[in-house]
């Protein structure tokens, strides 16, 4: 066992879903737009140009805030953090120091089925930087190229207390958080295309230590693989300098998706290094009781709480009641499917299993597909009362979900229903041990999988209509062992 413990806290950096940016009118969806086309003097930093606080984006960290457990001070300020890189345009950031927006939560989330919690050490505002475009890998690109198209963008950082200490509750610390945010609506959680950001900060101290090690912070993490990929790669490297009796540099490093390695960018900076004071063209802001309280109670029903809400009052196991709960408009079809009649482990099931797996392979979500919830139930409802066979119903769901067609109607039309007279099926019987004599002396010498055969002739003559149950029922009545 390592002699060193795991230290790591996360900064996760969140783009807020409002029509413009932080400070001016500019779009905030900026993707797909030609490089510098959004942008105005207010996002570039020209001079005489004063930026104005985005009211909503306020009102979206507020929500975040007080979802993570947050205090929200009454009084607030914007400051001024100072550092000069190329994709800032100003020359300096408008963020949040020592007086932001909250303070002080905390965050649950599972690791393997157990429930853990993290502190959160503040959730505070800023405006985004622009994007650089290398030329392959950033330690190896020959030029970079700027677009301030993202310049501006709301952007809120939720500051992690360093409570983790595996790389692998980096990945679940993060896939709460996302999951949360979706819930609020104040994120849409891509990482791939830079609006949900994570770096980590890690350090080794000797087991039952109290201090801190030298920290170093990883940049350039865009999944979840990634992050535990890129820990567990630091905390190696870190283990392997210490046991060499070699110092830790305090710096930033990025994580080389194609080495699968850490790689060293900058020493790090410290809180002085960006000569933070109060940002002088914007006035301090004072947060009403009366806000705070209103936006409480807008929030919306949380990841967990509705999992559990779904396990109790539906009977469903966890793994259902966790998969429909990863999304609030999964969750909310389920609910409608079960307020149209069907039973909720059978529609949970139907859902999951067979609507979800339409869904991926066409890249759409359950409620944008062809498949009202009042026309799944109906569907659901005419398997459970054997009106139609499992499999009849599977290709008649297929169907609608690419047509928008009814699927009861469709299978009242073409005489899809379920044949379940025993009269009728037991003749299709007779006439299949009829002509399977040896099939039949198998199944009745022991062989199993001959009765399946027999029940497979008998469905293919029904034109897979007969009810399987009745099939085998009377195939064992007439093959007794």
């Amino acid at each position: 066992m390592s002699s060193y413990e795991c230290v790591i806290g996360l900064e996760v950096h969140a783009q807020l879903l409002t029509r413009s940016k932080m400070f001016c009118g500019c779009r905030a969806d900026y993707l797909g737009l030609p490089p510098n086309s959004n942008t105005c003097p207010v996002c570039l930093g020209l001079p005489g140009a004063l930026p104005v606080i985005n009211q909503r984006a306020i009102e979206y960290t507020i929500r975040t805030a007080l979802a993570l457990n947050c205090q929200i001070p009454e009084f607030t300020k914007f400051d001024r953090k100072n550092y000069f890189y190329p994709d800032l345009p100003k020359g300096y950031q408008i963020s949040q120091y020592d007086l932001p927006l909250s303070l002080g939560g905390y965050l649950e989330f599972e690791v393997d089925g157990v429930l853990q919690r993290a502190g959160i050490t503040r959730v505070h505002l800023e405006e985004d930087a622009g994007t650089l475009h290398h030329a392959g890998e950033i330690q190896a690109s020959a030029f970079s190229l700027v677009d301030l198209n993202r310049a501006g963008v709301p952007l809120m950082e939720i500051v992690g207390e360093p409570d983790l200490r595996a790389p692998n509750q980096a990945p679940a610390y993060l896939a709460a958080l996302r999951q949360t945010l979706i819930y609020l609506g104040v994120n849409d959680g891509n990482m791939e295309e830079g609006s949900l950001r994570c770096d980590a900060n890690v350090s080794l101290r000797p087991v039952g230590a109290d201090a801190l090690g030298a920290k170093v912070e990883v940049k350039n993490m865009n999944s979840f693989r990634s992050i535990q990929r890129a820990l567990e790669f630091e905390v190696g490297r870190q283990t392997e300098l210490l046991d060499q009796g070699m110092p830790i540099a305090q710096e930033t490093r990025g994580w080389s998706e194609l080495e699968q390695v850490t790689v060293s960018q900058r020493s790090k900076e410290g809180a002085q290094e960006y000569r933070y004071f109060p940002e002088p063209d914007l006035p301090p802001l004072l947060v009403t009781r009366e806000l705070v309280e209103d936006l409480r109670g807008q929030l919306p029903e949380l990841p967990l709480p509705k999992r559990t809400r779904l396990q109790t009052r539906y009977g469903l196991s966890l793994d259902q009641a966790r998969i429909l709960a990863d999304r609030p408009a999964d969750a909310d079809y389920f609910e409608a499917v079960v307020a149209a009649g069907a039973a909720p482990r059978t529609a949970a099931n139907w859902q999951i299993q067979n609507l979800q797996a339409l869904c991926n392979a066409a890249h759409v979500q359950v409620e944008e597909c062809l498949v009202p919830a009042a026309a799944l139930a109906e569907l659901v409802q005419m398997v459970e009362a054997d009106r139609v066979s499992g499999s009849v119903a599977k290709n008649v769901l297929s169907e609608a979900f690419g047509s928008g067609a009814s699927p009861a109607q469709l299978i009242r039309e073409r005489g899809l229903g379920q044949l379940s007279d025993s009269t009728e099926i037991a003749n299709l019987v007779d006439q299949v041990l009829a002509g399977n004599a040896q099939a039949a002396a198998d199944y009745q010498a022991g062989k199993d999988q001959a009765l399946g055969a027999l029940v497979g002739e008998v469905m293919a003559r029904s034109g897979r209509k007969a009810n399987p149950k009745i099939v085998n029922q009377l195939l064992r009545e007439r093959l007794p062992r």
